[in-house]
């Protein structure tokens, strides 16, 4: 999609972002997306916004809310300037995947994800015979409270593979792990793992279904954070979906600490109906994503009583 394009699919004013959110701990979960999903004009309003929500917080709730701040406006500018993101890659970490399977290593009875320096990652390459300009295929997942950037790396999808995939087993002997399925090690991770590993397979998964252009056909070319593509042809710019695909979603919307932890105790059919409309129902406690649910009320509710 164009500019204008996508411009539509944003809202104008980010008091959305903001409905129905009524403390500062809920918020959090909610920012880290913000820099690869809003517009420069959207992004200022929704800092300014997020601040004057939290000013009146506790201190320790101010200083959370500007840590998270900062981030964003660093995430940001990786994401707008190519050579600042250039840069952040010969400092920053990598995680590396195989065709959407991450690498993890068994530490006890869990995985770790590792992460790879710049300087590692081009031994690496160059011992399997590969060129460091490999690593410009990589996209930006997110960084730390101290601005190193971190990435992620597919070794075997796409138009890397035109040049010669890497042996995922070759691979995994070298790296003392395994590039295992998601599904299969989520209960396995940390909480850090789990969102940078779910984030980063999404924008990898979404980089290489968008390779070319809806319009012209030709390749399109990805920036250096990998936050949009551009057909150098049609001229046509290209984000990751933040609005809902109807044939794939019946609906999405924004929920509060309070609406999920209720739909948590709620027992019963979700077939009844409250004020003519089905009340918010989770999915069932033997899905996965039941559990993902869980765990975060739990751990907001921690945080909460903890302030």
């Amino acid at each position: 999609m164009g500019n204008s394009e996508a411009e539509e699919l944003y809202p104008t004013e980010p008091a959305w972002f903001l409905h129905s959110i009524s403390s500062v701990s809920n918020i959090l979960p909610l920012l880290w997306l913000t820099p690869f999903l809003l517009t420069s004009k959207e992004l200022v309003m929704s800092l300014s916004l997020f601040w004057r929500a939290a000013s009146w917080k506790a201190p320790q709730a101010c200083r959370q809310v500007s840590t998270y701040v900062t981030k964003m406006r660093y995430l940001f500018e990786l994401k707008e300037d190519d050579d600042v993101c250039r840069k952040a890659q010969s400092s920053g970490m990598f995680y590396l995947f195989h065709s959407l399977a991450p690498l993890l290593q068994m530490s006890g009875n869990r995985y770790l994800a590792p992460p790879f320096r710049a300087s590692e990652l081009e031994r690496l390459l160059s011992k399997f015979g590969q060129d460091a300009q490999m690593i410009e295929h990589s996209v930006l997942i997110g960084c730390s409270d101290q601005r190193e950037a971190w990435f992620a790396l597919d070794l075997g999808l796409g138009n890397l593979c035109s040049s010669g995939c890497l042996q995922k087993s070759e691979m995994e002997t070298e790296l003392q792990g395994s590039f295992i399925e998601l599904r299969k090690a989520l209960f396995q991770l940390n909480e850090k793992d789990i969102s940078l590993i779910f984030t980063a397979q999404a924008l990898l998964r979404w980089h290489d279904c968008h390779q070319f252009c809806g319009k012209s056909g030709h390749p399109t070319q990805k920036n250096v954070a990998g936050s949009k593509r551009v057909c150098p042809s049609s001229k046509m710019i290209y984000y990751p979906q933040i609005h809902v695909n109807s044939q794939e979603l019946e609906s999405a919307g924004w929920f509060s600490l309070e609406e999920v932890a209720t739909a948590l105790r709620r027992k019963g059919s979700p077939s009844s109906e409250q004020d003519g409309a089905l009340p918010f129902w989770l999915p069932p406690k033997v899905a996965i994503a039941h559990q993902l649910i869980w765990e975060w009320v739990q751990k907001q509710s921690s945080s909460s009583n903890l302030a």
